[in-house]
Formats: C-alpha cells, sequence, structure tokens
C-alpha cells in the first residue's frame, strides 16, 4: 500500500485508440489531434494534468500517432518563420505545448484495452501512485477535478476515481461505482464497480469518467487480469479487485464531479464541446454568440 503523504508527480494519457467513430477524419489523423477550437484535444489533457501539479506526462500512443509527439515538440521552422513576422502572438503559442511539462512516450503495441494501456506505464510510473487522464473527457479548468482528486489520495492513500451522476438509462455506456457516504459531500467510499451494466443491475448511478488517481498495486492486479468485456483487459475488473480488499492496495474513493465536462468521444458532443468553449472565449465569444443567436432565430 502507498504511503498515504507520497507526493503524486506524474500522469499517464492513454493515446493509442483508433477514434473509429470519428472516421474518415481519423484515418490519418490522430483522433486526440482534433481541433477543439483552436487546440488539439490532448493539449487540454496535458494543461489540465499540469495545472494539478503534475509535470511528468507519460503518453501511451500506437502506430499513426507520431503527430501527438511532433505537437509537443519544438518546431524551429516554424518558430524561426514567426519570428521573423514578428509575430510573437502566435509564437508564443507555438511555444506553449512544447514548454508545458517533461513529456514522454511508450508504444502499446497490441491494443487490448485501456486496462493494457495504464500497465504499458508501469516501468515509467514504478513504485509511486500516479494519475491517468482520458482523453475523451475535457473538464474546465475553472473546476479542477483532478487536484482535488489528487488531494483526497495524498489524504486518503489507495486510488480515488471521479465519479459523475448520470441518468439511469445511460449507465450502461459507463463504468458504474457502488458506493458509501463518507463525512464530505463530494467523496465517497467505492465498495464495487461494474463495467457497463445493465440498468435494471446496475448498484448506482454514479458512472466512472475519465480521471484516475492509482495507487501501484493496480499494475500486478493488471498482470493477473483476464479479458473482460469486448475481449479487453478492462481497469474497471482491476480497481474492482482494490475496492473488495483494501490490503492490497488501500481504499478506492470517488469523488463526485458537478463542474463543468466536455465530452469529445461522441461526434455531437465533440461539436457541442466546441460551441461551449469558443462562446465563453474572450477573443471568439462575443462575436460568435452574437452570429449564434442570428443562426438560430433566422435559420432554425
Amino acid at each position: 500500500m502507498t504511503e498515504s503523504n507520497a507526493r503524486i508527480s506524474k500522469a499517464v494519457v492513454p493515446a493509442a485508440g483508433l477514434g473509429t467513430r470519428f472516421l474518415p477524419a481519423t484515418k490519418a489523423t490522430p483522433k486526440e489531434m482534433l481541433p477543439v477550437v483552436d487546440k488539439p484535444a490532448i493539449q487540454y489533457v496535458v494543461e489540465e494534468a499540469v495545472a494539478a501539479g503534475l509535470s511528468d506526462v507519460l503518453m501511451v500512443t500506437g502506430r499513426n500517432k507520431r503527430p501527438l509527439e511532433d505537437h509537443f515538440d519544438r518546431n524551429y521552422e516554424l518558430e524561426q518563420a514567426l519570428s521573423r513576422k514578428g509575430d510573437e502572438a502566435r509564437l508564443a503559442r507555438v511555444q506553449e505545448s512544447s514548454d508545458l511539462a517533461t513529456m514522454h512516450y511508450v508504444r502499446q503495441g497490441d491494443p487490448r484495452g485501456l486496462g493494457h494501456a495504464v500497465l504499458c506505464a508501469a516501468p515509467h510510473v514504478g513504485d509511486e501512485p500516479f494519475a491517468v487522464l482520458l482523453g475523451d473527457d475535457l473538464i474546465d479548468p475553472r473546476d479542477p477535478l483532478l487536484a482535488r482528486m489528487v488531494e483526497v489520495q495524498e489524504r486518503e492513500g489507495g486510488s480515488v476515481i471521479a465519479l459523475l451522476e448520470v441518468a439511469p438509462e445511460q449507465i450502461h455506456l459507463y463504468g458504474c461505482a457502488a458506493v458509501e457516504a463518507t463525512g464530505e459531500d463530494d467523496v465517497v467510499r467505492v465498495t464495487d464497480l461494474v463495467e457497463k451494466p445493465d440498468p435494471a443491475e446496475a448498484p448506482s448511478n454514479y458512472a466512472i469518467i475519465g480521471r484516475y488517481v492509482l495507487d501501484p498495486a493496480i499494475f500486478g492486479i493488471l498482470r493477473e487480469t483476464p479479458p473482460g468485456r469486448g475481449g479487453e483487459i478492462q481497469l474497471t475488473d482491476a480497481l474492482q479487485k482494490l475496492a473488495e480488499d483494501e490490503k492490497v492496495g488501500g481504499p478506492v474513493h470517488g469523488v463526485v464531479f458537478k463542474g463543468r465536462r466536455y465530452d469529445t468521444g461522441d461526434r455531437g458532443d465533440y461539436l457541442r464541446a466546441i460551441v461551449r468553449l469558443a462562446c465563453e472565449r474572450e477573443d471568439l465569444g462575443p462575436d460568435f454568440r452574437a452570429w449564434l443567436r442570428s443562426y438560430v432565430t433566422e435559420e432554425m
């Protein structure tokens, strides 16, 4: 079990998925590089990790994911061209991604599920607690979910997962947690986990969303976890083992999130995320909101 005062410094970002829901756009472009307004989705995720104090980021990639590495690397030719033009604003935006964090990369050679992708991080993470951030869930920086999860893990030890209350008819789309109340309104004790249950059999309407802070004991469990739903090694199945026996790697807690979340894993939600974020931008928002009002009034 990890000492509860161990300082978390590493984040793992699984990014090996094929992005089939966004074909043909993702035939040659990683889904994580699809722009959300004017930044790729993956940059929002790395920025969130850094804002929570996790400046060491390991990205688990696969074939055809080289643009991810290029995005967080320096582009000297582009930087020099912008510098010669005196375009300091765009130069700063280009350099921003390469200065965000210390980036590392490992390939998930065989796409065997999220649990397997997390297991690929074991040599880099070692015997330390660490965070996992999934790129499909963008969390608004005004609602610091990950920082709260880190705080809970450092106090309680074990692992912490992010939970969101969803409509009962939607729970089959998520991993689901059975929980017990604690003395804090936004923190629960997780007693059981089920991957994408039938709504009639779901233990609650608390859905797991794409943020985790994990005890390194998860690696040993993942090595012994057989393929589950979809023939893949499910992280939820390994977390269920931790939840049922805290002697293995400490307790499992959940932070119940009630803030702003942008789901970019679905085409419709991806478009809604772009509209919401564009409306809130100081440089784009006023004109865009005016156009949007006009469009809805006149065209719809």
